[in-house]
């Protein structure tokens, strides 16, 4: 994996950051990475406005990763980014993972998932990082739970006929909540 710089987004993050995970879960060029979801949903994952809002809201923090910029002056290339907010005192979720299709299977997605964990634990002082993940998503859990994530056997509707989250193309779509406990020296 290429060096890369995480920091927090901005609101002229915006534009990049919707760009980047539309290209990561939606249409012909997400077949490029294994995250793709063009196959379960078309429509949009994310608009302006939402990533605008998750920026804005207290207690949130949506985390970039790029590449250092080459001395020109100008930011480094967005890679990878994903959105961490505090449910409580002791708990995390962790959402809005994207990673740039060329960079998927590079180490940065694992790299991305343990600086989000360590700002929660370390920043946060969070126990538990929880997340929501479409369960049809064999392959992704298996990720997940590869870094110590559970299953929780919690599920949640998937919000059909809400085009904000996408156009279903299938009729059995649902989310299943995975967790992993923040322990110290637990590995990510």
């Amino acid at each position: 994996m290429s060096p890369v710089r995480f920091r927090g987004a901005v609101t002229s993050d915006v534009s990049a950051i919707v760009a980047l995970v539309e290209s990561a879960y939606r249409g012909d060029v997400s077949r490029a990475g294994w995250t793709t979801e063009a196959d379960l949903l078309d429509g949009q994952r994310t608009d302006p406005d939402e990533v605008g809002a998750l920026i804005a809201r207290a207690g949130s923090r949506v985390l970039l990763a790029e590449r250092p910029s080459t001395g020109s002056g100008q930011g480094g290339a967005l890679l990878a980014c994903c959105h961490i907010e505090r449910e409580n005192a002791q708990r995390c979720y962790f959402g809005m993972f994207a990673v740039s299709p060329g960079e998927q299977g590079s180490g940065l997605g694992r790299a991305m998932l343990a600086e989000a964990e360590r700002i929660a634990r370390m920043e946060w002082g969070c126990a538990v990082m929880a997340m929501t993940v479409i369960d049809v998503r064999a392959e992704l859990i298996a990720w997940y739970e590869r870094r110590g994530y559970r299953r929780t056997g919690e599920y949640k509707e998937f919000p059909y006929g809400d085009p904000r989250f996408g156009l279903p193309r299938r009729a059995d779509l649902r989310f299943e909540t995975l967790e992993k406990p923040l322990c110290a020296g637990t590995p990510a």
